[in-house]
């Protein structure tokens, strides 16, 4: 059985030493401040980031390089390895198609190779959660083939959800219009969104408040729970440079339903671009996104 290596894109927002420790290969995704293009070893923290964004500086988004995806994976093929790639959603980005298209040509010229694709139809700590079980799996030994079929398995119970505290950041990345963004500002609505079924970001509810918002997805999160309530591999909270926000929402979880195993991370530039600061994520499983 040949070794397989799992692989993802740096926008699943999982720390460093958790890809290196793992041997994680990571496909970087882009993002720019002002024209100036960061990512793969150029890179601003994210409190830097969010302060940009803060300043009104003009920030965006670039999907993966398929040269530089060819390039890690036929040094993969070279090694004698196999690839599991666990990708950020295709509904959200180019970049799962990126890798598919790549992947290809990466085994047209060895065909011995085997890259396999998993679309996660997800983001963040979602893409993380199966990347964590795709790791746990292969510690097992299980194939690269069971360990896809696993994955695959989980992604329609990945419920994420989440809300901004600013809907002109949602306005600039084009997820929402500039008369929604204005009204919604001036009455201070929080929308309540989520990740559905294709991958693609959708409206749930709005409220007043943000503390309301972040009581919306504590409750939200027990009606999608269902047979999975006690098979949680973590629950992941991202937050937008709003630390202090997203250990609240654990305080709610852990008061309403007794969990313990969080993971908390900051949303990094490639999503947060797109969300703004003060953004706050719920990532679960559930029995239906």
């Amino acid at each position: 059985m040949r070794e397989f290596i799992i692989s993802t894109e740096s926008n699943c927002d999982l720390p460093k030493d958790y890809i290196e420790k793992n041997n994680i290969c990571v496909i970087p995704h882009y993002y720019t401040v002002n024209e100036e293009i960061y990512g793969d070893g150029k890179e601003l923290t994210c409190s830097q980031f969010y302060d940009e964004m803060r300043n009104l500086k003009k920030v965006g988004t670039m999907a993966s390089n398929p040269a530089v995806i060819e390039d890690r994976f036929t040094a993969l093929a070279k090694e004698g390895k196999d690839v599991l790639h666990i990708s950020f959603s295709s509904a959200l980005s180019g970049g799962c198609g990126n890798v598919i298209m790549t992947s290809k040509a990466v085994m047209e010229a060895f065909p011995e190779m085997t890259i396999t694709v998993v679309d996660t139809l997800s983001a963040s700590l979602g893409e993380a959660l199966l990347i964590m079980k795709a790791v746990e799996m292969k510690k097992e030994g299980k194939t690269l083939e069971e360990t896809a079929h696993a994955v695959e398995e989980m992604i329609p119970h990945l419920c994420i959800l989440f809300t901004v505290d600013d809907l002109n950041y949602l306005y600039r990345g084009g997820r929402l219009s500039k008369t929604s963004a204005m009204v919604g500002t001036l009455v201070s609505l929080k929308p309540i969104l989520r990740i559905n079924e294709e991958g693609k970001l959708v409206a749930l509810s709005k409220v007043r408040g943000r503390n309301k918002s972040l009581h919306s997805m504590a409750e939200l999160m027990g009606t999608m729970l269902g047979e999975y309530r006690d098979r949680q591999i973590f629950i992941g909270i991202v937050h937008g440079d709003c630390e202090e926000d997203a250990r609240s929402l654990q305080n709610m979880i852990e008061e309403k339903y007794g969990y313990t195993n969080f993971y908390i991370q900051p949303v990094g530039p490639s999503i947060g671009s797109h969300s703004g600061p003060g953004t706050v994520g719920l990532i679960f499983l559930g029995d239906h996104r």
